[in-house]
């Protein structure tokens, strides 16, 4: 038993749990890279004795990793494993952001660049499968960034709800990544563009994207003296009801005095809000920050300056020490959103709503879901979809409460917009158009504008406008992928369209960003021919036809079923495992295409996309939310636009969490020793469930 303690007390000791400036088990205190480096140097001391959490100030953004198309230099892995050794919470720094992005994307079409960031985040995925903490988004209030077009326009453009791109960026890092804390980032918006902030994490919230937190970097707040700064603070929280991050803060001044006041005056405010789950700051070093003459360091050569000495003091403060979290335990433990089929609907029409729900380690017992705080229906079994009936005008405020087998429970808000009027939704035709088969573009559904259309006429002889969008109910009778033919005229290149779908599983695009050509005048019509992206599925659905770049006509679109191609097949390998929610399960796939050279593999589960894959061995990672029987699917395009289709493969989910413990990838010095489940170090070579950095896992 002596033996077990002893090693033990080693194993703390090695992650470092009881050293940084932060005891707070719920709550980090986190900093950043000092000059591609983790530890300082130049007598300051090392960065676990100080922080529980790293940021890469650069090494993670996508110019550092792929400044050059194709290839990948991952500064960020000095970090990554850093924070491994350590165990404590790596945040990955950020995925799309209008500065610090590859040059080589602004001479890319939009589809091409929409391709570059797919590919981007399927890099960062294959490398970092699972992260505890991603900024999805950085700094996309308008204005903030001048290369922020270059992102919105190849991820959807405003679109329907205004942030659509924001939208897709968020929806597709979901997907990737469902256990990661999912962090919109954006400047100082306690003194600038705060209601535009608020506005814009709100829509992501209200629209249902998987956005679990805003994060406030709080630069140059030097002078907010602290009433003001809690009346700003109360502001953002009161209208997200959201879990917050300080995610950039720093102080930058030469003057000792008025460094250590603003801390004073903010920080306490910061860390002891129960809706932050942490703070972290932008540097430390003097002469080594990005502020002038990096005078945002808390050490200077060497020594503390005073607010350092002081943020040391108050971080052994019982305030500090029990400060409450959003996120006990510095993890997510419940994954909640609302997602309504619209972000805006007619009074008194119906508004589907589905509630997307997960928790980690617990079990679900019950989904409650309100409206303006009245119970609209009580939910124990997946899928949580409501199909409600507003009859108040203006914004309707949502909540759903998750209530786990233990009793505990876990809330999410969010909104609709009701408009008092007589036009509700109606499809335009007497009857609804079947595909395959073909549907008038000025024959959008009727309703009022900004539910059905906008800025749209019921005249082909009215060229495209930027911006305009237009919904149609459709038929689609049988399952399968499409080929679309866009009959359009036009007397100038550079019109741009596309086809989505605004589901209660999220924002689909079905087909890429369609260039319009010269076609010699506005009546001399030419047929423009596709494919859809996505799968359809048999049923009724509501596409939404946007117009990106406008200035040219567009008569009708008619879809039929896409042409199988020769010499093409695609096999999954079968499922044999035991899984559960919130496992990775990988679907494997055999491919061929001996006439022409495969372009991707798609994965779809329940006929909804699951993830594609570029490049052989064809694997795409499926990561279940429900415990059902999925049917698993994959379909093979080839650079020529042909298709194959898979034979489906059945996959049972029987376990409400993970049954997948991950193998240990490296047996590396710097991940630390290793210990049986007796406290007692054990070799490289031992085989089996072992404790490494505070965690069981097995090596296999």
């Amino acid at each position: 038993m002596k033996r077990f303690f002893i090693a033990l007390s080693c194993l703390m000791a090695v992650g470092g749990l009881r050293a940084q400036l932060s005891t707070n088990p719920n709550k980090f205190l986190g900093n950043i890279t000092t000059s591609y480096n983790v530890d300082a140097g130049g007598g300051v001391p090392a960065f676990y004795t100080l922080w529980n959490q790293i940021t890469c100030e650069n090494e993670s953004k996508w110019a550092s990793v792929e400044g050059t198309r194709g290839s990948f230099n991952w500064g960020c892995d000095k970090a990554f494993n850093y924070a491994k050794q350590h165990n404590f919470p790596h945040k990955f720094h950020a995925l799309v952001w209008g500065s610090q992005y590859p040059g080589w994307i602004e001479s890319l079409s939009y589809s091409e660049r929409y391709d570059a960031i797919v590919k981007w985040y399927d890099a960062v995925l294959k490398k970092y499968p699972s992260l505890p903490l991603i900024d999805v988004v950085n700094e996309a209030v308008e204005g903030h960034q001048a290369g922020t077009h270059f992102m919105k326009e190849a991820l959807g453009g405003g679109g329907k709800t205004g942030y659509d791109w924001l939208i897709k960026a968020f929806d597709m890092a979901g997907e990737r990544w469902p256990d990661a804390i999912l962090i919109y980032n954006d400047f100082n918006t306690f003194q600038w563009n705060t209601d535009q902030y608020i506005d814009l994490v709100r829509t992501l919230r209200d629209t249902g994207a998987p956005v679990d937190a805003y994060g406030c970097q709080s630069h140059d707040l030097g002078g907010m003296n602290q009433s003001n700064f809690k009346t700003v603070m109360a502001k953002i929280q009161t209208a997200l009801k959201m879990p917050m991050y300080i995610t950039e803060y720093d102080i930058g001044d030469a003057n000792d005095g008025n460094q250590v006041w603003n801390y004073q005056q903010h920080f306490p405010v910061m860390w002891e809000a129960d809706y932050c789950a942490g703070v972290t700051l932008w540097g430390y070093v003097y002469g080594k920050t990005w502020t002038t003459n990096g005078n945002s360091g808390l050490y200077k050569d060497g020594t503390e300056r005073p607010a350092m000495t002081w943020l040391k003091e108050y971080m052994a403060t019982d305030a500090a020490k029990n400060a409450v979290s959003p996120y006990p335990g510095m993890k997510k433990e419940a994954t909640i959103y609302i997602r309504p089929q619209s972000l805006k609907v007619a009074k008194d029409d119906v508004l589907p709503i589905k509630v997307h729900a997960r928790l980690a380690t617990k079990t679900i017992a019950k989904v409650d879901f309100y409206v303006n705080n009245e119970l609209v229906k009580t939910m124990t079994e997946a899928p949580y979809i409501v199909e409600y009936t507003p009859g108040t005008a203006g914004w309707n405020d949502t909540k759903a409460v998750v209530t786990a087998t233990d009793g505990s429970t876990y809330e999410r808000y969010g909104r609709f917009n009701v408009v008092s009027t007589k036009n509700k939704r109606e499809p335009y035709p007497e009857t609804v158009p079947e595909l395959p088969g073909t549907f008038n573009i000025m024959e959008y559904d009727k309703g009022a504008s900004g539910i059905t259309y906008y800025n749209a006429a019921r005249s082909n002889t009215t060229a495209m406008k930027d911006g305009q969008w237009m919904d149609y109910t459709v038929d689609v009778k049988e399952d399968g992928i499409y080929a679309f033919d866009a009959t359009i005229a036009s007397t100038k290149t550079g019109g741009i369209f596309h086809l989505a779908e605004y589901g209660l599983d999220g924002l689909t695009f079905l087909t890429d960003f369609v260039e319009v050509p010269k076609t010699g005048g506005s009546s001399v019509w030419k047929v423009l021919h596709g494919r859809l992206q996505t799968r359809l599925t048999a049923g009724r659905h509501i596409f939404t036809l946007l117009i990106d770049k406008g200035g040219f006509f567009f008569k009708d679109l008619t879809l039929t079923r896409a042409e199988e191609g020769e010499g093409m097949s695609c096999r999954l390998k079968s499922f044999t495992g035991e899984y559960g929610v919130g496992d990775a399960i990988p679907v494997e796939m055999k491919v061929t295409s001996k006439n022409s050279a495969v372009s991707h593999v798609s994965v779809y589960a329940n006929n909804l996309l699951v993830g594609t894959s570029t490049e052989s061995p064809y694997t795409v990672y499926f990561v279940p939310e429900e415990m059902t029987t999925y049917s698993i699917t994959a379909i093979v395009t080839n650079v020529d636009g042909q298709v194959k289709e898979s034979a489906a493969r059945s996959l049972t989910v029987t376990s409400p969490t993970p049954m997948d413990i991950r193998a240990v990838v490296s047996d590396d010095v710097a991940d630390g020793p290793a210990y049986n489940l007796m406290g007692v170090p054990v070799g490289n070579g031992y085989r089996g469930m072992i404790i490494k950095n505070g965690k069981k896992v097995i090596r296999r």
